[in-house]
């Protein structure tokens, strides 16, 4: 009796410890999903604080694949592109940011500005502005507007991803994308610094939503201006170093993607277009901002 009352107990105990794993491992991925919590910094991850307060990451020198062939026109050919070693922002300008920059310079406020919710959710990316007041935001932060080709060497790094998280398709914990129409800025705009931790346990990503520099939202959330004119065929004749796009045009560059936009308007290399002075035209709340930096200006 005495040994089957022993094989009794470690079977009894095996099954105590293997419900205890199983438990914990849900336990890890309820709590991962959350996404709410600012994620802790990495070695690459920072940096240098503009004047502005917003947190610029450095972009190395050095080739990366921009364009491509899956998509439309616009983005043909794929091609290679050196950079010279520039700054970014690691987030979206948020609205607390530009309601500094409002008071300061008595600039006007794009026509839908909520003042009040720049300071009750003032962690939420700022939309409505024309190109000319991203640009001169940017100049007040002593800063510039990113080019185009600086956006998507920030957003998909050099292994000629898709996303930037990778080549998979977005899905609504990763990205702030397929919205719909209504706009509340406390609900329908995601926070700069939210949904990311928590991601590579839920879905085998090491970085979650972040591009593979560190920078968030590069897809979703808000679309972003950059300086160069828009032209469907510069890519045709695009120079192989630091571009800058077009010497004018009509219209301005839009990249990234914005919460109401389909999966596919958030792949790194999808390319839009807008009349500068467009969002307030057409009181459109999809289109914010960050800035770049020369090094040589920060030092």
């Amino acid at each position: 009796m005495g040994k089957s009352f022993t094989h009794q107990n470690r079977r009894t105990f095996s099954l105590f410890v293997l419900t205890a794993l199983i438990l914990v491992s849900l336990n890890s991925l309820s709590t991962a999903g959350d996404g709410e919590a600012e994620p802790e910094p990495t070695d690459r991850e920072t940096v240098f604080i503009g004047q502005d307060g917003a947190p610029m990451v450095t972009i190395p020198e050095g080739k990366f694949l921009m364009g491509s062939y899956e998509g439309p026109r616009n983005q043909r050919p794929e091609h290679t592109i050196w950079l010279d070693t520039y700054l970014i922002d690691q987030f979206e300008i948020t609205m607390n940011r530009y309601q500094k920059f409002l008071d300061e310079t008595d600039h006007d406020p794009p026509p839908l500005w909520d003042d009040g919710a720049s300071f009750e959710v003032g962690d939420r990316p700022a939309v409505g502005m024309n190109w000319s007041s991203a640009l001169t935001y940017c100049k007040w932060a002593g800063k510039r507007l990113p080019t185009e080709a600086e956006w998507e060497k920030a957003a998909r790094g050099t292994d000629g991803r898709r996303y930037p998280w990778g080549h998979m398709q977005p899905f609504v914990d990763i990205a702030n994308y397929n919205r719909g129409v209504w706009v509340d800025y406390a609900i329908t705009l995601r926070s700069v610094t939210a949904g990311i931790k928590g991601m590579s346990i839920r879905h085998g990503l090491k970085e979650g939503g972040k591009s593979p520099y560190g920078l968030y939202h590069m897809s979703g959330n808000a679309a972003e201006w950059v300086v160069d004119w828009y032209d469907r065929n510069y890519y045709e004749q695009s120079p192989p170093r630091n571009p800058t796009g077009p010497e004018s045009g009509e219209k301005k560059v839009l990249r990234g993607g914005s919460w109401e936009d389909m999966p596919k308007r958030l792949q790194v290399t999808a390319r839009g277009s807008a009349e500068p002075n467009f969002p307030e035209e057409a009181n459109d709340l999809t289109i914010g901002f960050r800035c770049a930096m020369d090094p040589t200006t920060s030092s």
